[in-house]
């Protein structure tokens, strides 16, 4: 549980790049212009299912998956889940 909460006390330095935000934007189709701070809410939510895998952190949320870097804290993409 200590390394989920890594991830939730860095929430702050969550970002992405503009080519992350069109991915995740068209991946999820998302009408907001904040991707991140959509992704900050659903890190943050109580159902939200954090896991570390290698170099990244996976957060399985609403069904979506949010894939971000657990060094950079980049947002790399975020898709919805294949059920």
């Amino acid at each position: 549980m200590t390394e989920n909460n890594e991830l939730l006390k860095n929430l702050d330095k969550l970002h992405t790049t503009e080519l992350g935000v069109m991915r995740i934007k068209r991946n999820l189709s998302l009408d907001t212009d904040d991707v991140v701070e959509w992704c900050k809410f659903k890190i943050s939510s109580g159902n939200a299912v954090i896991t570390r895998n290698g170099k990244n952190w996976y957060v399985n949320v609403d069904g979506c998956i949010i894939t971000v870097n657990a060094y950079s804290y980049t947002i790399i993409t975020a898709h919805k889940e294949k059920r």
